[in-house]
């Protein structure tokens, strides 16, 4: 099983055209991380619960 997403699904974010896929959540959830931080400027360490409930809502098992 692979997981995906979609940034421009996150809501703010419909212009950005960047999608990751990987094998498991967790290193999913690093390469959104990753992306936050070089392409939108954010600091994923302050990135709120709801924040991130929002991003993993939008994870797709595939």
């Amino acid at each position: 099983m692979a997981y995906s997403y979609r940034c421009r699904d996150y809501p703010g974010n419909e212009a950005c055209p960047a999608m990751f896929t990987a094998e498991t959540e967790a290193e999913l959830m690093k390469h959104v991380e990753l992306h936050g931080a070089i392409a939108h400027g954010e600091d994923p360490k302050q990135w709120s619960p709801e924040d991130r409930k929002q991003v993993k809502k939008l994870i797709l098992a595939t």
